[in-house]
């Protein structure tokens, strides 16, 4: 049986980093430079810590429901491959 690994490449890992280090920082040089008051800084902090974190719960729980869905699309496929090595179509039924 052959499986598909999809794997990313280094360069697609080092753009994903970059661009999440550079978001991450005009976030916070917004919320540090803006005119604002320190309770609405504080607030604008406390959503963006949030949604970072969110972010990255989000994207375990997908990564783990496509790995559950993988392993269990091959169990059902070594025991349909399995009921039809056991299968005997010339065997009369009882």
């Amino acid at each position: 049986m052959d499986t598909i690994t999809n794997r990313s490449t280094p360069a697609y890992f080092l753009q994903a980093a970059i661009a999440f280090g550079v978001s991450l920082l005009g976030m916070l040089g917004g919320i540090l430079f803006l005119p604002l008051d320190p309770w609405q800084r504080l607030f604008l902090g406390m959503t963006a810590l949030f949604l970072v974190t969110s972010s990255f719960t989000l994207a375990k729980v997908i990564r783990d429901q496509q790995e559950a869905a993988t392993v269990r699309v091959r169990l059902d496929e070594a025991r349909i491959e399995r009921l039809i090595a056991e299968h005997d179509p010339f065997n009369a039924a009882t």
